[in-house]
């Protein structure tokens, strides 16, 4: 026998019952071989890891009301599990587009749909910017019915690796595409106090976004780098321990989770991107062409509402959600990420 064999590698395995480390997470990750693990995450009301839990799809298929020859997108394909719903709609018959910006999440759903029976007959899938979608319809003609999911996926939250989350150690980053741009890192790195608050408090509502840029540009004029999801965490905690000690937990998680939400904003300009979405949608639409967004803040739904409001009086629309659609409280409780998502809905003229 050779004497330079390597040893064989035991796979990680879960640690006790709970499993708390992503890796650590095996059967969840490979929900085509461990069915029922999974099965027994999503019946408590929790996401399993590297999946997606795709929200109001009932609600989302009785708007666009999708029939086989239709031509539709998914800007926001993710998991894909919207996707593959709007797919079952067409029969075979039609076509599908969807884009996505992610480079690592895009070629495993990819697979996953090829692996069900769709392939490029009748999905096309494109590695973009959902605000480009006018070069979509360059190549699809008039779209029937468009879908974008706004929220980021529990795939990229879940990974610590791509450093959305404040529950576990990892690179601050926060970009959905990790080879453009910078990270939430860097732009630290160049902020001034003034740009940092007025960040925390238009993207996320912070009620504390004084407090907390003081403290983190603090931090970065002493010289220290700024660059771990738990460093920043550090930093929100020390920032906050004026609050009452009897609310002070509450209000720190409450105030992470709304700063990683608005460096994420700003480190993907998701706000402007948007905004050129919704600029572009009608003349994207099909006569009776039908537009559902699903939104997750309440910065994202102002903008949706608005430009719906916008292309309703100039005739543009000629129906739009008259409010937005909440999940079921059934859903909120299967899927605890479906408690902020607002769905709004607009039909073309």
């Amino acid at each position: 026998m050779d004497n330079q064999e390597q040893k064989h590698q035991r796979r990680i395995r879960y640690k006790g019952t709970h499993p708390k480390t992503f890796k650590e997470k095996y059967k969840e990750l490979q929900p085509e071989k461990y069915a029922d693990a999974v099965a027994k995450v999503i019946g408590k009301g929790s996401t399993p890891a590297g999946m997606h839990l795709s929200i109001c799809v009932k609600e989302i298929l009785e708007f666009l009301q999708i029939t086989p020859g239709q031509t539709g997108l998914d800007a926001t394909l993710g998991y894909g599990g919207h996707t593959l719903e709007m797919l079952k709609c067409l029969d075979s018959k039609g076509h599908l587009y969807a884009t996505d910006v992610d480079p690592i999440e895009l070629p495993r759903t990819r697979e996953r749909l090829e692996l069900l029976g769709y392939g490029s007959e009748i999905l096309t899938i494109r590695q973009m910017n959902f605000s480009y979608i006018d070069q979509i319809t360059f190549e699809s003609g008039p779209l029937d019915f468009v879908l974008a999911d706004l929220g980021v996926s529990s795939m990229q939250i879940d990974n610590p690796e791509r450093g959305f989350s404040f529950k576990n150690e990892g690179p601050l980053d926060l970009r959905l595409n990790p080879e453009r741009g910078n990270s939430a890192a860097a732009r630290l790195k160049t902020i001034s106090q003034d740009e940092l608050q007025g960040m925390l408090s238009e993207n996320a509502d912070e009620p504390n976004s004084a407090a907390i840029a003081r403290a983190i540009i603090s931090e970065i004029k002493k010289g220290i780098d700024i660059s771990t999801t738990t460093q920043l965490k550090e930093i929100i905690k020390d920032a906050l321990k004026f609050i009452p000690e009897n609310k002070r937990d509450n209000a720190i998680k409450k105030s992470c989770r709304r700063c990683f939400q608005a460096l994420r904003i700003d480190v993907n300009n998701e706000f402007e991107v948007l905004y050129e979405f919704l600029e572009k949608i009608p003349a994207t639409l099909a006569e009776g062409g039908r537009v559902a967004i699903l939104s997750f803040h309440s910065g994202e739904d102002r903008l949706v509402k608005k430009s719906f409001q916008r292309f309703f009086r100039e005739g543009v629309y000629r129906e739009i959600a008259p409010d937005a659609i909440r999940p079921s409280l059934e859903e909120c409780n299967n899927n605890s990420r479906a408690r902020s998502a607002k769905l709004r809905w607009a039909i073309k003229a």
